[in-house]
């Protein structure tokens, strides 16, 4: 077993064939796929049991710890070297994997990223494109949240376990920045590799809920003080509000 996908889901029925479709549709195919049900109450379970593959394995909470605790869940029982994430409303694009694999073995990297598109809520049409640079510290990150969990992979031979904490909405980043925060540096790939279903909450809200929660990520999960916080929130805000309009003026919050 090369790679262990994470795909948490709650009440993820509607759109759940989809992101699973798009794994089985991968033309690199040594991997498990751990669906992690975060006690849904409508018929997610009864489409992840509709498939006979053998590499999708089923777990089922007895209640509701949320995205990062499903997370962490399905980590716990990963397998494989490598670990990779994909949410349940999400897809990947079929070379996705084979690709992201040979680049992380070539040049040795700890964390890569990929470029990825935005589909309306519908996954009709596409909205806009989330460009991505070649490499990303610990200082850019702070100041510009540009990886997208969809398209993250990690190489537990070097990170250890990984574990996210508990920031709703910004688990992923708080878990990047700790990786990077330790002295690796995030590498990318520039093509588009994955598609991100946009949500349907306004840009005005999700942009102040998710700058508290970036600062909060600052404060209380990296331990900044005040003054360093306050150096690189500015850089976020802008940099933030640039990407959403880019690709649409809106976000998905994870539940």
């Amino acid at each position: 077993m090369i790679v262990s996908i994470i795909m948490p889901a709650h009440n993820a029925e509607t759109y759940i064939r989809d992101a699973i479709d798009s794994v089985l549709s991968q033309s690199f195919e040594d991997f498990e796929l751990l669906i992690v049900d975060d006690f849904s109450i409508d018929g997610t379970v009864e489409v992840v049991r509709s498939y006979t593959d053998s590499r999708i394995k089923l777990h089922r909470l007895e209640s509701n710890l949320g995205a990062a605790g499903a997370r962490n869940y399905g980590i716990r029982q990963a397998k494989g070297r490598y670990l990779a994430f994909l949410d349940s409303d999400d897809c990947w694009k079929p070379e996705k994997l084979a690709m992201q694999l040979a680049f992380m073995k070539k040049n040795k990297v700890t964390l890569s990223y990929t470029a990825y598109d935005v589909m309306s809520s519908d996954g009709i049409q596409t909205t806009g494109r989330v460009n991505v640079p070649e490499s990303v510290t610990y200082r850019y990150l702070l100041r510009n949240t540009i990886i997208g969990c969809l398209t993250v992979m990690i190489d537990t031979d070097k990170t250890g376990l990984v574990q996210m904490p508990a920031f709703k909405g910004a688990e992923d980043t708080a878990t990047w920045l700790t990786i990077l925060k330790k002295g690796h540096i995030a590498r990318g790939i520039t093509e588009s590799l994955a598609v991100y279903r946009k949500g349907n909450v306004s840009l005005s809200s999700n942009k102040l809920q998710m700058a508290r929660l970036i600062w909060r990520v600052y404060r209380e999960n990296q331990q900044m003080s005040i003054f360093t916080a306050m150096q690189h929130f500015p850089f976020y805000l802008w940099n933030g509000f640039r990407k959403h309009i880019r690709t649409g003026g809106s976000i998905k919050l994870m539940k």
